[in-house]
């Protein structure tokens, strides 16, 4: 449970271990930018526009995926969910022949009861299919990291139920699909150590039903799940005329005080000004910190020009893709399928376009007043569905490389003074080689600013006051990849 709050649960007087001893009060170094896997960097360049296009394309071409049409006898042929379903079930198998059967495919099927109340969007039993490719570890630690992509494959229109409507939900949330679809091709080219999990759930639209269902799964088979990438509402709308969209952006959102926090909990989170360091925040945190790595500006030149015409020597940078983080668990009084894995204590984070086109989604398909209402595939940018896909691998398979965190990091208050010793407990997953380091940053910052190893040791002192920065302790592999960082509680040594 400490590692799934990120803080709280342990006791004070914990034992630091005889093994470790502190080192030598020492200041940071100024956190830069993290080295890119080539291999990753690599994979990540494999991501095609074209074949998010073509994942998207076919996804729209089943008319409705309304979770309720599960239950349809009346549709034609080829139509709806259960059709959408067994398509992406067939591409997880096909991109699993390609590597040799390294995807182990599934299909969570369950019946959702049906509700009679006023808020209820199932009104009969209805079957809801899940469907998953798990891209097993090379690793044979049952300890080694999990990590996990999802989008919802199920569409609607104005009227939430209704089953036969054209739905095509191109953008919520075929581009989400899309994102498991096409990570699932590109990572699995890769030998990890650690597992992927690569989602699309049904039942979002009528109450995130499917991922509440598949979170609970996880939780009751144990899967040491350590991220959870959700992806909804990340096509990019392009719209005519629309100046506010950014191309260039894509929103994180993450929880602050977990969903799973007890009230006693929640209060140390609060008194110790820890709010912004959930697991939840501390993947976006991540994400953030990593992108830099993997995307770069780019200079765009003007064509050439006639003979005898002057070449103009004006160039535009165009700013890298990046996330940029928005404090809040989902958009405003609004909720997705993250919130899901956050209720069954997993680190979940929510990818969404920059600016959102409420007339190109939940919308049923017509023409008033000029504006065309729904959700169309031509409003959908692929370009930009593949960078989310880009850096929703970049993650992925970051933290598939990673050692675990380390366990039950903690702060030493015996002394009063304004150093700061951290000791914690090695990584349950720890490779040879793999190290750890303090990360911290001022209470006013977003990210971390400051890094300090300590190498193989579990103890260190660093002359940084803790009434003034955050600190966070994670591990490292030999290759660089690292762990979330795990903020430090309060003991006394």
């Amino acid at each position: 449970m400490n590692r799934m709050l990120g803080i709280g649960g342990v006791l004070l007087g914990m034992a630091t271990s005889a093994a470790c001893c502190a080192q030598t009060a020492i200041n940071g170094a100024s956190l830069g930018v993290p080295p890119a896997d080539p291999a990753i960097a690599a994979t990540l360049s494999g991501i095609s526009p074209s074949q998010v296009q073509a994942d998207i394309t076919k996804l729209v071409s089943f008319g409705t995926r309304n979770t309720l049409s599960s239950m349809d006898t009346d549709l034609p042929p080829g139509q709806g969910i259960n059709a959408a379903a067994d398509w992406i079930e067939s591409e997880f198998r096909s991109i699993s022949a390609s590597c040799g059967g390294c995807l182990e495919v599934k299909r969570d099927e369950f019946t959702e009861p049906g509700g009679s109340g006023p808020g209820s969007r199932i009104p009969k039993p209805t079957k809801l299919t899940n469907v998953y490719a798990i891209l097993h570890g090379s690793s044979p630690d049952k300890a080694a990291p999990w990590v996990l992509v999802s989008g919802h494959y199920d569409s609607r229109v104005t009227d939430v139920m209704d089953s036969h409507s054209a739905a095509p939900g191109a953008n919520d949330d075929a581009s989400g699909v899309a994102v498991s679809i096409e990570s699932a091709r590109a990572l699995s080219k890769l030998k990890l150590p650690g597992t992927i999990v690569f989602v699309a759930v049904a039942g979002e639209e009528q109450g995130l039903n499917g991922s509440k269902h598949l979170a609970q799964l996880a939780k009751a088979q144990g899967w040491p799940l350590v991220a959870v990438l959700n992806n909804d509402i990340v096509g990019g709308d392009t719209t005519p005329g629309d100046l506010l969209q950014d191309k260039t952006a894509v929103r994180v959102f993450s929880e602050g005080v977990p969903a799973v926090a007890t009230p006693e909990q929640a209060k140390q989170i609060l008194a110790l000004g820890a709010e912004n360091d959930s697991p939840s925040r501390e993947l976006a945190r991540q994400i953030a910190e990593l992108a830099p790595a993997y995307f770069k500006p780019t200079e765009l030149r003007p064509p050439p020009v006639g003979p005898g015409r002057a070449r103009s020597q004006l160039v535009r940078l165009v700013p890298a893709f990046h996330p940029v983080l928005v404090l809040r668990r989902d958009r405003y009084l609004r909720g997705g399928d993250h919130t899901s894995f956050n209720g069954e204590g997993f680190a979940a984070v929510r990818f969404t376009e920059w600016r959102e086109n409420f007339d190109h989604q939940h919308q049923t398909l017509r023409t008033e007043d000029g504006v065309e209402y729904g959700d169309l595939l031509k409003f959908v940018d692929f370009n930009y569905v593949a960078n989310v896909a880009r850096i929703n691998s970049m993650m992925l398979a970051t933290l598939a490389s990673a050692p675990t965190e380390p366990q039950h990091v903690r702060v030493l208050t015996k002394a009063l003074d304004n150093n700061s010793e951290l000791a914690w407990d090695a990584a349950a997953f720890a490779p040879p080689g793999t190290t750890y380091e303090v990360v911290w940053r001022n209470s006013t910052d977003a990210l971390w600013t400051h890094v300090q190893s300590a190498g193989a040791e579990t103890r260190i002192k660093l002359n940084v006051s803790k009434d003034n920065v955050l600190f966070g302790v994670r591990s490292v592999d030999a290759a660089g990849h690292r762990s979330l960082p795990v903020p430090p509680v309060p003991a006394r040594q």
